[in-house]
């Protein structure tokens, strides 16, 4: 499940990153166990493209990305440039940087003074000139004489992409760079750095657990889970066409239904597994009627569980209000085959 980067790029080719029992409390939690944190992973990063790892904590999303910056070294597989081989090379020689989540910002300069960090050696006027454009590009225009101190949690991690662009890296690799931020400003820095990374040019290795920043900011997505590549793919082809139930599951399908489940909800000739979407489920007066169990009134409508014949649960949205002014006992439901995937033992078969 690669894509060849062509000329240039990133090929991971079989990683492996493994973690001995270490000492002190890693041993306590691991005892004499080598932990496996990545897998037999490969996968490119293209001129120019973004690609997303996603993957739930512990999935090790960000022992890949330590690796392919050299901070963790490869137990077995390799990671190349433009057809080079790094392995040897320090991590300070392989033209990459690394964004983390905390933007790791210097105190004691001004905003421009960060920006400007990567840019010693050159002469003043191109650095001060450099510093003003990366800055406009990132919206930050007017701030280089500001402290740092004095950012919002936005406005630092906006110095930090300033930052970590200025050095003109080969490859950037950005580890959870908005997790420590509240959900409203992440969406809106999503955008940002979707707009600076295609903007610069710059192919990006984007970390993250956040499945709407995975999809909104990457051309490719990877789905890591449990150190092992389960699927890498442009973000509509995923969501559509999750390659087996574990893809599908941890992108918020379910329940999994049969053929003689789905049929009980209106689903004639269902040729596998149906994979209940978010809004796969929905309200239909002619529908069967399901037991409710649980409801909660939702910004623009309600969000209910109810009980499908199979005796699995589900989760359904309505647009009205009805959680808001009691539970109703039964709700009247069909599957809407856009919201749902269908899916067989071996893997995805039509959506």
């Amino acid at each position: 499940m690669v894509s060849e980067p062509g000329d240039g790029g990133l090929a991971v080719r079989d990683a492996v990153v493994r973690y001995g029992p270490g000492s002190g409390a890693e041993r306590a939690a691991r005892g004499s166990r080598t932990v496996v944190a990545v897998d037999g992973v490969s996968i490119d990063v293209a001129p120019g493209e973004v690609v997303a790892v996603l993957g739930a904590s512990g999935s090790g999303k960000s022992s890949l990305l330590r690796a392919v910056a050299g901070l963790e070294p490869l137990a077995g597989g390799s990671v190349s440039w433009a057809g080079t081989d790094l392995a040897g090379v320090p991590v300070h020689k392989r033209g990459f940087v690394v964004m983390f989540q905390d933007g790791q910002l210097f105190p004691h300069l001004s905003v421009a003074g960060n920006v400007g960090y990567a840019l010693a050696g050159r002469p003043r006027r191109e650095r001060e000139r450099r510093v003003v454009e990366l800055l406009d590009l990132v919206g930050l225009s007017g701030y280089g004489s500001r402290p740092v101190t004095a950012l919002s949690g936005g406005q630092a991690q906006r110095v930090a992409l300033a930052r970590s662009l200025a050095a003109d890296p080969r490859l950037l690799l950005l580890d959870e760079p908005l997790s420590a931020l509240d959900r409203g400003l992440r969406e809106h820095l999503v955008g940002v750095l979707e707009e600076t990374l295609r903007a610069a040019g710059v192919p990006a290795l984007y970390v993250t657990h956040d499945q709407d920043e995975a999809f909104a900011i990457a051309d490719r997505v990877a789905v890591l889970a449990e150190g092992r590549l389960l699927q890498v793919d442009p973000p509509s082809t995923l969501w559509r066409h999750p390659a087996n139930r574990d893809v599908a599951a941890f992108l918020g399908y379910g329940p999994f239904l049969d053929a003689a489940a789905a049929a009980a909800l209106g689903w004639d000739g269902a040729r596998g597994l149906v994979g209940v979407g978010p809004d796969g489920l929905v309200v239909d007066p002619e529908g069967t009627d399901v037991p409710v169990l649980a409801g909660q009134a939702r910004r623009g409508g309600s969000e209910f569980t109810v009980r499908l014949p199979d005796g699995s649960d589900a989760k359904l949205r309505t647009t009205d209000t009805t959680a808001h002014r009691g539970l109703p006992t039964t709700l009247p439901v069909r599957l809407d085959p856009a919201g749902c995937v269908l899916l067989t033992s071996a893997g995805h078969l039509d959506s």
